[in-house]
C-alpha cells in the first residue's frame, strides 16, 4: 500500500540540520518509530509531499529548506519581558530563569509558547519565541516500516486529539509525544515536523 491520504504510517528518521552530515537534532529507530496518520494536518507539509507514495520498505532521503520548515528567524519573536512576571512570592526561580532554558509562557489570548532565555538583566528577561529550529534547512533520512489504512479511533484521535502526537525535531526521541522542553506538547503546535 502506498502512503496517501488517512494512511496510518510508522517510519524511522534521522533528523539532520543545513546540510545531509550536519548536525544530527533527533533520530528514531525501529523500536521508537514515529507512527502519525497521514494527511491530518499534524505533519509540515513538505515533510508529507515528500513521503506521499512510498510504501512499507521504502527508504528516503530528502531537504526541507527553512522556508518550507520553520521559516526564518524572526527578530520581533526577541522580546524583553519585565522580570516580575516570573516572581513567585517575590522571588524568581534561578534554576527555570535562567539563559538557554525553554520555559513554557501564554500569550495574551491564553496560547501556550516555549520561549528561549536569552539574556537576564536587573529589569527584564529577554526571551527568544522562534521554533528552535527556525532558520535550519532540514534534511531526513529514514525508512518507511509500516503504511496501511488507518482505523477510525486512530483517525478520530489525528483529527480531534490536539497537540504534536510524536512529531520530530522536537525532543521527542521516545517516539511517544514531544518534550516540553523542546516542543509546544500542550497542542501549540509549534514543534516537531509533526507540528506545523
Amino acid at each position: 500500500m502506498e502512503i496517501t491520504r488517512n494512511s496510518f504510517v510508522k517510519l524511522t528518521y534521522a533528523l539532520r540540520t543545513n546540510a545531509a552530515d550536519g548536525e544530527l537534532v533527533e533520530e528514531t529507530t525501529p523500536e521508537n518509530a514515529l507512527e502519525f496518520v497521514f494527511g491530518t494536518g499534524k505533519m509540515l507539509p513538505m515533510f508529507e509531499e515528500k513521503l506521499e507514495g512510498l510504501t512499507a520498505g521504502s527508504e528516503y532521503n530528502f531537504e526541507i529548506p527553512s522556508a518550507a520548515g520553520y521559516g526564518e528567524i524572526n527578530e520581533e519573536a526577541k522580546v524583553d519581558i519585565p522580570k516580575n512576571i516570573f516572581e513567585v512570592e517575590g522571588a524568581i526561580d534561578e534554576d527555570l530563569i535562567k539563559v538557554g532554558n525553554v520555559v513554557p509562557m501564554q500569550d495574551a489570548q491564553g496560547n501556550r509558547l516555549n520561549g528561549i532565555v536569552l539574556e537576564i538583566t536587573d529589569e527584564t528577561v529577554k526571551m527568544d519565541f522562534n521554533h528552535p529550529l527556525a532558520g535550519d534547512d532540514l534534511f531526513f533520512s529514514g525508512s518507511v516500516l509500516e503504511v496501511r489504512e488507518a482505523t477510525e479511533s486512530e483517525l478520530v484521535a489525528a483529527v480531534g486529539g490536539g497537540g504534536c502526537g510524536s512529531g520530530c525535531g522536537c525532543g521527542d526521541t521516545a517516539g511517544g509525544g514531544c518534550d516540553t522542553a523542546s516542543c509546544g506538547s500542550d497542542g501549540s503546535g509549534s514543534g516537531g515536523c509533526g507540528c506545523s
